[in-house]
């Protein structure tokens, strides 16, 4: 997410722009504060039991070969990439997690936790993988905090999915929006204190005397709320949040999303830099869930297929 505090950028940022999907979809249940494991013990895992029979089980340190188990950390509260439904962590995350499980002979346990404790979890050997939407960039990689001060050892990263910001329209497009430069003379609506909101500051500015006027909200649910009225042309969001608002309010008939993503990134499956063999064997399976179509049933399932890659890659990101 690109917010204020936001997943996609580092890792101290939250995310601000679910609470308006949460306030949309009704379906997400926010991690609580503390440490990176939940409380409740609310996990998800592959249904697929470890089998030395799987194509790539061979691949995996002897670790995960005598357990079959593979312990994820994610933050279940970013629909659809990964959120909490009747006790269960479901999503795009944990699908892609089945799917590589099932190619490397292992379950692959999910247990949600906060999000800016993820790293620290690959560190202490809490968690083998991180898979919570979490953007690949250099200062990760490094292990450096927003001033660039040096925190960690950093972490490797398997890049498995691409996303960036999508604008929020009303069903139909009704205004014909297609980009940014076509809000100009227009309002739109937005969260507060969002870099989304900054967006629109800098787009506002672009403009000039062809004024867009920007109406800034408490919540995201406000913002959306305001579209779908007809008092304002957009909203902002990831792509992914942006595209399940589409799909689930009101039935898929409040809001489309409108035009191609901007400022795409890559999220990816963060490993710790001493476990490349387990980092070589995920980006293998990767690779294969590719090939077979399995990685984009994922996608279409969810409505993200935009966000496909075409292989894996590993550090990519910038």
């Amino acid at each position: 997410m690109t917010a204020s505090t936001t997943r996609r950028t580092t890792a101290a940022r939250s995310r601000i722009a679910a609470v308006g999907a949460i306030a949309v979809a009704g379906s997400l249940l926010l991690a609580g504060c503390g440490d990176q494991t939940d409380k409740s013990g609310s996990s998800s895992s592959s249904e697929t039991p470890g089998s030395s029979a799987a194509p790539l089980f061979s691949k995996l340190p002897k670790k995960y070969q005598d357990s079959k188990v593979i312990k994820v950390g994610t933050d279940a509260a970013y629909a659809p990439m990964e959120f909490t439904e009747e006790g269960k962590i479901v999503g795009v995350d944990p699908d892609i997690a089945e799917a590589l499980g099932k190619q490397l002979g292992v379950k692959m346990e999910m247990v949600s936790g906060t999000f800016d404790g993820l790293i620290t979890s690959i560190y202490t050997g809490r968690q083998d993988l991180i898979m919570s939407s979490m953007t690949d960039n250099k200062k990760r990689q490094d292990g450096l905090d927003d001033s660039g001060k040096k925190i960690g050892k950093g972490i490797d990263f398997v890049d498995y999915f691409s996303s960036g910001v999508s604008l929020l329209v009303k069903k139909g497009n009704p205004q014909g929006i297609k980009s940014l430069d076509d809000l100009c003379g227009k309002t739109v609506a937005v969260q507060r204190g969002t870099i989304y909101e900054d967006t629109f500051k800098a787009q506002a500015t672009k403009c000039g005397a062809k004024k867009l006027t920007i109406q800034a909200f408490d919540t995201d649910a406000e913002a959306q709320t305001r579209v779908k009225a007809g008092g304002a042309v957009a909203d902002l969001n990831d792509y992914p949040v942006a595209a399940y608002i589409a799909k689930t309010s009101g039935g898929g008939n409040d809001f489309e999303v409108a035009g191609n993503q901007a400022d795409v990134g890559l999220f990816g499956i963060g490993v710790s830099k001493d476990n490349t063999q387990l980092r070589d064997a995920v980006k293998e399976a990767l690779d294969a869930i590719i090939k077979d179509g399995s990685y984009a049933k994922v996608l279409e399932k969810w409505n993200v297929k935009d966000s496909a890659v075409t292989q894996s890659t590993v550090n990519a990101g910038k």
